[in-house]
Parts: C-alpha cells; structure tokens; sequence
C-alpha cells in the first residue's frame, strides 16, 4: 500500500513536471569507460561542499546580526548559547577550508590531464572564474568574524586596494561603503558574502556543468595520443560510442562515495576541532597587533613576511593580474598537442615547484611576524604645510598622529576618515585640557586611549594639535584663562 501510494505520487508529479524525462537524458549520458574512476570525482566534491556551505550559510544567517555592534555577540551567542550552534559555524568553517582545498585539487587534476585543451577552453575559463569565486567567499566569510583579526585585516586588504594608480581611492569606498570600517563596511560585506558571490558561484556552476555535459568529459590521457582540432571531436564522439558507459550508476556511484567522504570528513573535523574564532572583539584603539588569515592565504601572508617591504606594492597590484592572465590564456597558449602528464615533464615539474613553495609557504605562514605597510590607506603622512616650522616636540605628535593612525576617523587637509570631525581647525574649538581629556577618555565615537599612548605620546600629539587652527583665529582658551600660547 505505502510503495503504491508513493508510486502514484511520483507519476502525478511527472506528469505534470516531467522532470524524470527532463534528467533521464543527462544520467544516462555517455561518458569515456576509464574515466568511471576515482581521479575524476574532485568537480562533484566540490559541488557537495558548496550545497553544504549553502545549507550551513542559511541556517547561519538566521542568526548572525550584520551590524558593527551586535556581530561579533551574534557568534559568540552561536558558540555558546545557540543548541548545536557552534557546530552548525564549525562545520561552515571547515567546509569553506576544504571546498578551497577540494577544488584546487580539482583544477589540478585538470591541468595534469590536459582537460584545458580543445575544445574544453572555456570549461577551464569558468573554472578559473570558479576559483576566483570560491576565494572571494573565503575572504568575505572571514571578514563575517568581525573580531581582531577581521577587522585588522580587512584594514590590511584597504591599504592594499588604495595603492592601484587612479583607482585606489574610489575602490577603497566601493570596498568599506565609505572611507573608513565601519557599519557599512559589515553590511556591504554581508550582501556581498551571502548573495552576490552566491549568486555568481550558482552561474558559472550551471554553465560549466552544461560544457561538460555538450563537450563531454575529457578521456582518459594516453601518452601519444595527441590533440589536433580538425579530428579530435569526431574521434572523441566514435571513442565514446565504441567503449563508452552510462554516466549513471557506473560513474555516478563513486561521485557519490567521493561526495559523501568529503563531507563526512567536514562534520568530523567540526566535531572535533569546532568552530574558529571570533577572537576578540573588534578594537580600533589595539593598533599592535597581528592579524593572520585562514589556512587558503596563509602562503601569500608568509610571502610578504619574508620578502623585502619594497616589495609589497607590485607584488599585491601586479601578481594577481599576472597569474589570472596566465590561467585565462593557458588553453590558448597550448590548446593542442599531448594532454598525458606523462610526455609532459615541464607541466608536472612547474605544478611540483609550484605546490612545494605553497605548501612551505603555508607552513611558514603560521608562525612568519608580518608587519604590513598601512601608509596607503590611513598611515599616510601629515602633509607638509601642517609641520612647516613646528618644533620638535610639535614633529614628534605630528607622527603620533601619523603612525597610530587617527586618519582613520578623522581627517586633515581634506584627506582621511569622516567618522569623527576633522582635526583642521581642531585647536580653536578644544582647549589643551579639553584635547588631553579627549585623547585619554574618549567621548562620542571616540574610543579611549589612554591605555594605548604613553604620556609622552599624549603630550606630543596634543601639542601638535594645538598648532590646528586658521592663521587669523587664535587657540580655543578657558573662560577664565590666557590664551593657551601664540601661534
């Protein structure tokens, strides 16, 4: 009764949705005998992984407060207050490690096999863009932490974005939602994170899996065998009619074991290790500190440790675009000739050095100190008409202010942050007292710094600020006081 009860359902939705006629066609397709393997399932593990970041992110948003003040509680209140909530971020965490991991795997395997060749161009284009995707997602996720190392970070990634010639201002706003981090910055980061990256992910997905299945999966690479584009799609098509099998069960079966231990493993490893972070609430005022990456960037972090400063600007601007523009061009640079890994000593030998100098990067990466360069974005120095003639105690607050970075908030000369007001003309509205009261207590959106400047520091900053005011107005003054030194 209940088999025939169910039978009937399912005919009643066929009849009306046909889509058992509609995916009779794409698992029963034919694909190559050999290639019914183990080596080709990394494509469909990744897509596991990304339904469950998709399932885990759902469940996550019902929770999480995008908002600069309630974020960083959202995800301790998910660690421990939330029934299984520090499960359901563990078990995010750790899927977004291995669908970086997965899939870089998978590009591997595909660049070994020479799957990139005719006419599989554009499939290897896609997947590039994939990759891009997949990262953007981990980048923007850890951002979502919204502790120490998020927001020091992301202050890292706006120093790196302010450097691009012409663009870097513009993109720094289009990055943050304004010129400083701020509740923007986690709104903007949110949308992006949860629906437009989504959204591009789920595009390209649908259209690689529509080339694979209109070009077919690339054969099994038998040395000798070579790529030329006038026969090889007739003699691909005559290959898979002689000797080909139905994708499903034969080939599907190990997808699905693949897809199962990949997953499986996600949820082991958030069992048993949990979920990262948050670690520390976010603080403007903690300027010494060390923010690390997760495990995907740790190679490009350690790089930066260990190479000279000089070094950070081209390498950040022009090595992305470099290696981008290789990936897109490789199949157009050798879209024919031999595919099997094993005539091809110069692409293993590039992939082994390439892997070994991640890998010991990685390694590297998780004890290498960093001190990044912040002068593109908030350490920018006082300009010149603010210290013209000061005195040497006057210089000395005029680098306070540059290397504690106060430009983040507020700005001088026109040019820093609009959260606080800006510090030309400062002197005229504040007395000395006033200023030091303010530097050490903070007040409105001014944290406190007293814990963070020694009184040298304080003593020097206020003096400099003291200089801040239009040539024809005098310093602010008390109402029963003499004018606080002429300028």
């Amino acid at each position: 009764m209940p088999m025939r009860f169910a039978t009937a359902i399912a005919k009643w939705l066929e009849d009306r949705t046909g889509l058992g006629a509609a995916l009779t066609p794409i698992l029963g397709h034919t694909v190559p005998r050999r290639t019914a393997s183990f080596w080709y399932v990394f494509g469909s593990s990744t897509l596991a992984l990304f339904a469950l970041q998709v399932a885990t992110g759902v469940c996550l948003a019902l929770v999480y407060v995008p908002s600069a003040d309630q974020a960083y509680q959202s995800l301790v209140y998910l660690n421990h207050g939330a029934h299984l909530g520090w499960f359901l971020r563990a078990a995010h965490f750790w899927g977004s490690n291995a669908m970086v991991l997965v899939l870089v795997v998978h590009m591997l395997q595909v660049f070994l096999f020479g799957a990139y060749k005719y006419p599989r161009e554009l499939t290897w284009i896609c997947g590039v863009f994939l990759l891009l995707c997949t990262l953007g997602m981990a980048f923007t996720g850890q951002v979502l932490r919204w502790d120490q190392d998020a927001y020091w970070g992301l202050g890292i990634g706006a120093s790196i974005a302010s450097r691009a010639p012409g663009i870097g201002p513009g993109l720094v706003h289009v990055l943050l939602g304004g010129p400083i981090i701020g509740g923007r910055t986690l709104s903007r980061f949110f949308t992006v994170h949860v629906f437009l990256v989504p959204a591009l992910l789920m595009a390209l997905l649908g259209l690689h899996l529509w080339l694979v299945l209109r070009l077919g999966v690339n054969e099994w690479p038998m040395p000798g065998r070579l790529v030329d584009r006038e026969t090889y799609r007739k003699r691909y098509e005559e290959e898979v009619q002689r000797d080909g099998v139905p994708f499903f069960p034969l080939a599907a079966r190990k997808d699905m074991i693949a897809m199962a231990a990949v997953v499986l493993a996600v949820l082991v490893c958030a069992a048993l290790f949990g979920p990262h972070g948050p670690r520390g609430f976010p603080d403007p005022t903690v300027i010494d500190t060390a923010p690390r990456p997760d495990f995907f960037f740790l190679w490009l972090f350690a790089l930066f440790a260990l190479l000279p400063a000089w070094t950070e600007t081209f390498i950040l601007l022009v090595g992305p675009v470099v290696a981008i523009g290789f990936l897109v061009a490789l199949p157009f640079l050798s879209g024919a000739g031999e595919k099997s890994w094993l005539r091809r000593p110069g692409s293993v030998l590039a992939a082994l050095l390439i892997l070994l100098a991640i890998g010991t990067l990685t390694g590297l990466g998780t004890t290498s100190p960093w001190s990044p360069l912040m002068d593109g974005w908030s350490a920018t120095p006082v300009p010149p008409i603010y210290v013209k003639g000061r005195s040497a105690l006057e210089l000395r607050g005029a680098l306070v202010l540059q290397f504690k970075q106060c430009r983040n908030c507020h700005s001088l000369g026109g040019e820093g942050g609009l959260r606080g007001p800006a510090l030309d003309g400062v002197a005229s509205r504040l007395t000395r007292d006033q200023l030091i009261r303010q530097v050490l207590q903070g007040g409105g959106n001014m944290p406190a710094y007293g814990k963070n400047l020694s009184p040298a520091e304080v003593t020097a900053l206020v003096a400099f600020m003291q200089t801040l005011h239009p040539v024809d107005e005098p310093v602010a003054r008390t109402a029963a006081g003499p004018l606080l030194g002429p300028r």
